[in-house]
């Protein structure tokens, strides 16, 4: 079961950087291939996720655990989806800490726990670099979007 985890210290207090991520109409901003986002409920919401090809392919996601400024949990729903024969188990994890300096920051991690179906089984090494990649931009794009804006702007 390939397990990818990435850690990365955003310069904005645990507040804004929950703001963004526990408000999943704010993923189109920040999480990779994320056109828009549809159906959300307390526990549930809908990723438009755009393709090579131009076209929108629809992911599904419950909330297993929010923790307010500290923990965010989804699991993909893969049954009757283009991901269903590939994956069993798709989990996302967010972690959030103070950081331990007086600088405001947040340390994040996440973690994606990915349990394989059916050929992917064979070959957990693509999955884990693309899981590190997808991780990777998230990051990156949950740093821009907590970023404060250049002054005079």
């Amino acid at each position: 079961m390939p397990t990818t985890r990435l850690r990365r210290t955003l310069p904005a207090a645990p507040a804004d950087v929950w703001a963004i991520l526990n408000d999943p109409y704010h993923q189109a901003r920040w999480w990779p291939r994320v056109r828009r986002i549809e159906g959300v409920d307390l526990d549930r919401f809908t990723q438009v996720l755009g393709t090579a090809r131009g076209k929108g392919v629809r992911a599904d996601f419950r909330i297993l655990a929010r923790e307010e400024e500290e923990l965010l949990q989804w699991s993909q729903e893969l049954k009757g989806s283009p991901f269903e024969r590939l994956l069993d188990e798709a989990i996302t994890t967010f972690t959030l800490t103070p950081a331990g300096d007086d600088s405001g920051s947040t340390e994040i991690a996440v973690e994606l726990r990915q349990r394989l179906r059916g050929w992917s089984r064979l070959a957990p090494f693509l999955f884990k670099g693309a899981a590190k990649r997808q991780l990777g931009e998230a990051l990156d794009g949950l740093a821009d979007a907590v970023a404060p804006a250049p002054a005079g702007q």
